[in-house]
């Protein structure tokens, strides 16, 4: 059985949100299995490089997801996008297919359909940006934890 029902944590916008400032890495990947592989370790990367590894689990369990969607689904080349500010991580999986993933409901006995769930679980919010007819882009933000003391 599957939903399209927009699930508790996912936007109700589908705008990817804008980074303004602050740093970006992008990688483009093959549509090929290794692909989720090089994406989780991309992640790993840049997020230890920006003293972000306290949130490599979930990112790249996010992203490892989005990759997978894309090879399924999508059968293209992809690409992982990070954007931070300082108070958030920005993941972006644009692939090369105009079709929205389906949050779907998995029985306990299935070994597909969790992935969104699991999108939803790790991310603080997530959502769909479509692209120009023949792309869209899948996003998650994530709270980094830093305080800005400007604000409290």
């Amino acid at each position: 059985m599957t939903s399209n029902a927009p699930s508790p944590h996912s936007s109700h916008s589908h705008e990817v949100p804008s980074h303004p400032s602050g740093w970006s890495h992008e990688t483009a990947l093959a549509a090929e299995l290794a692909s989720a592989s090089l994406a989780r370790d991309f992640i790993e990367l840049h997020l230890g490089a920006h003293d972000l590894a306290h949130l490599a689990d979930d990112v790249q369990l996010v992203a490892s997801e989005l990759a997978t969607n894309a090879l399924l689904h999508a059968g293209t080349p992809f690409t992982v996008t990070l954007h931070g500010d300082g108070e958030s991580v920005l993941l972006v999986v644009r692939d090369g297919s105009s079709a929205a993933p389906v949050h779907a409901t998995a029985s306990e006995l299935e070994t597909r359909g969790r992935g969104l769930t699991l999108v939803d679980a790790l991310s603080h919010d997530w959502g769909v940006n479509p692209g120009d007819g023949s792309a869209k882009s899948v996003w998650a933000s994530f709270v980094t934890g830093a305080v800005d003391a400007s604000h409290v």
